[in-house]
Parts: structure tokens; C-alpha cells; sequence
């Protein structure tokens, strides 16, 4: 077979009905619109939501909180995460390149849950000071960017 002789198969291709051709269609005149009413004008119909004049979903759910634009979300990492991971250079790009981060923009903070067994070059943008000591005791260090 090549691609010439190809044809579709019997009843799956289904010519679009033509409306507003002419009376003899069976869908002139009014095009399936019926006579009067909103549907029937052009741009008539309702907006998205609309509940027939019953006070829409939208309105009647209270609205509260507040989302601040300038906030700051920190990918937080533990000691004992730091620990697991097969390299001793830790910052954005290698975290990014072992893809522990999905983003190198995101921000980092380190926290003192766990136990440091190696030394460890940091280069984050938080870290808590149990976890500061903890690696400043094995013999690594920190800088906060």
C-alpha cells in the first residue's frame, strides 16, 4: 500500500451540516436558533456563571484572605538530606544538576534536623544556626547569599 491509495474508513469522515442555506435544508430561515427569545439574536446568551437571575456562586461565597505578591517561598533542606546527597559543593547549580531543584531561582534554606557525617561547602540563601554549627563542626562552611 503507499500513501496514494489511502482512504479514510467508511463512516468516519461526516460532512458538517450547513446551516442557514436556503429552505429546502431544513435549516434555513431561523438556523436552529427557533423564533424569538435571547438565544435567537446575535450576541445574545448569557455570560459564563449565570444562574437565571439567582444570585450567581461567585457572589455568594464570602471573600477572604489576602495573597501578599512579594512573598518569599524557601525549598527547605535538613541536615540529614544534605547528608545523603553524593556531593560535597552544595549550591543552586549542583542541586540543579543532581535535580533536587527544579529551578535554579528557587530559594534555599538549610535546617539542623539530622546528623552531618561529611564536610560540606554551602552556599545558601538561609540557614538556622544548629545547622550553621553543625557543619562548621565537620569541618565545612557556610556562606549565605
Amino acid at each position: 500500500m503507499k500513501l496514494h491509495e489511502l482512504k479514510y474508513t467508511k463512516g468516519s469522515k461526516q460532512t458538517p451540516t450547513r446551516i442557514g442555506r436556503g429552505m429546502a435544508s431544513g435549516k434555513g430561515k431561523t438556523s436552529t436558533r427557533g423564533h424569538k427569545g435571547q438565544n435567537s439574536r446575535s450576541g445574545g446568551g448569557t455570560r459564563p456563571g449565570f444562574e437565571g437571575g439567582q444570585t450567581p456562586l461567585f457572589r455568594r461565597l464570602p471573600k477572604i484572605g489576602f495573597t501578599n505578591i512579594n512573598k518569599k517561598e524557601y525549598k527547605i533542606f535538613n541536615l540529614e538530606v544534605l547528608d545523603k546527597l553524593k556531593i560535597s559543593e552544595i549550591n543552586h547549580d549542583t542541586l540543579f544538576e543532581q535535580k533536587v531543584i527544579k529551578n535554579k531561582n528557587v530559594l534555599i534554606k538549610v535546617l539542623g534536623r539530622g546528623e552531618i557525617t561529611k564536610k560540606l561547602n554551602l552556599k545558601v540563601n538561609k540557614i538556622s544556626e544548629t545547622a550553621k554549627k553543625a557543619i562548621e563542626a565537620a569541618g565545612g562552611s557556610v556562606e549565605v547569599i
